[in-house]
């Protein structure tokens, strides 16, 4: 979603780090460049207009433009700027009470049934137990479809009888969970095509009835600025403790992600990344902030890895790393973890200084290329895989037709796994980079 705002603020930034000292004029076309980027991305123009303001105040202070290194401060001060932009309202996320009781709102089709089944696989790792409620009476499929994912994620879920009025819904869930002993429910309520009254006297009765210590607003960020009306509009109607943002990684421009907790001071606590039930992320500006501006976001890829890569294969692929006996095994085992951890273009974007190659490694996996590398590898013998040195022209033409490849394809990937093997050696022989290895391994 942030891809072409990113390109745009990363190229404006360089022009800034590559010249050490800088003038006003500098500074004021670098802003020039910023606002039009912002506004280009749908991000509210009020708002624009004060980060552009804020920045530029504290870019042409007198020990900025003076310093040795002004332009890299400029890029720390839009950092920070950025990060304080996202960073609107209080983003704890609360479970008090017992049941705790959350609510999920929305219009239609804004992911309001996916996201509550997320949120409960988010709240089990949490150590908790909840407990889903099918509270929409007026989509006949909703039901089906939150039970559907509550088996998925082996979550236990409360549907009422059809006919059976909202709030009585989302009374008797609370009671059903109390008896099985759930210590969280989550309330997916009825949505609209848009806002009505109708809709808000609803929302309003089931709040008073259940009492929630956390209701969410589901929004979808791809509806740009409409998306800041909806949330206005709610919070005017029931109390909003906090915003989930679903579809960021769709194409669109993604300015209401940036825009919405500064517009209506409510806080954005979740992300949702995905489609699949793990495919929810806790909101951290600062780690957004670095994404935009191409400076990654180490700690989210991290414990993407430790929730993905299973531990025994974790040890035994930093066991052969530390050894230096990495094998086109370990290669393809990488891989399917990596895969798990999310879309390619993603992780890339969360490597510092890699955000550019983040299309061009989605494109990959788009493409197919990934897939062909597995056929590859698994039309090897057990000792080819272990031992590359063997793969001469005949083994080589022999993999290429068993994968449905060609021989060029097949030589690239040897030629690659011969690179890969030997930065893997030179891991094994440094402590610190093996110990961040590690971490990205999912060694706790």
């Amino acid at each position: 979603m942030f891809d072409t705002l990113s390109d745009r603020l990363r190229k404006t930034l360089a022009g800034l780090t590559g010249r050490g000292r800088v003038s006003e004029a500098d500074v004021d076309a670098a802003m020039r460049e910023v606002r039009l980027a912002l506004l280009e991305a749908d991000v509210n123009f009020k708002v624009v207009k004060d980060f552009v303001a804020r920045v530029r105040e504290r870019a042409l202070g007198a020990e900025i433009l003076e310093s040795l290194t002004a332009g890299q401060q400029v890029v720390k001060i839009v950092n920070e700027e950025l990060t304080a932009l996202l960073s609107a309202g209080d983003r704890t996320f609360r479970l008090a009470g017992s049941p705790a009781v959350v609510a999920l709102v929305g219009l239609q089709g804004s992911g309001k049934t996916t996201s509550a089944a997320k949120l409960a696989k988010h709240i089990v790792k949490l150590g908790r137990q909840p407990l889903l409620i099918a509270a929409d009476p007026y989509r006949p499929a909703a039901a089906d479809q939150l039970e559907t994912l509550a088996k998925s994620i082996n979550v236990a879920i409360y549907r009422a009888p059809a006919g059976t009025p909202t709030v009585e819904i989302a009374r008797a869930g609370i009671e059903h969970a109390k008896r099985i002993g759930r210590d969280v429910v989550i309330i997916d309520t009825a949505g609209r095509l848009t806002i009505d009254d109708a809709l808000m006297d609803e929302i309003r009765e089931v709040s008073a009835a259940t009492k929630p210590v956390e209701t969410l607003l589901v929004v979808d960020a791809m509806t740009g600025q409409e998306a800041v009306t909806v949330a206005q509009g709610f919070a005017a109607a029931v109390g909003v403790t906090g915003l989930v943002l679903t579809k960021i990684d769709g194409d669109a421009r993604g300015g209401s992600a940036l825009s919405i907790g500064a517009v209506t001071g409510i806080p954005v606590k979740f992300l949702g990344t995905g489609e699949k039930t793990d495919a929810l992320e806790v909101f951290h500006p600062d780690r957004l902030a670095g994404r935009i501006l191409g400076m990654g976001d180490v700690m989210t890829l991290v414990e993407r890895a430790q929730e993905a890569f299973d531990e025994k294969q974790a040890a035994k692929l930093e066991e052969s790393v530390r050894k230096g006996a990495f094998t086109l095994e370990d290669m393809l085992t990488s891989m399917r973890q990596m895969q798990k951890m999310g879309p390619m273009g993603q992780l890339m974007g969360m490597i510092p200084g890699m955000g550019g190659m983040a299309k061009e490694a989605q494109d990959a996996v788009d493409r197919g290329d990934l897939r062909r590398v597995e056929a590859i590898i698994l039309s090897m013998t057990p000792r080819e895989r272990r031992e590359p040195g063997v793969l001469n022209a005949s083994r080589r033409r022999r993999i290429a037709n068993g994968s449905g490849t060609s021989l060029p394809e097949v030589n690239r990937l040897v030629k690659q796994f011969g690179e890969m093997q030997k930065l893997m050696k030179q891991l094994s022989g440094s402590g610190g980079k093996r110990a961040a290895m590690s971490q990205m391994l999912g060694r706790r």
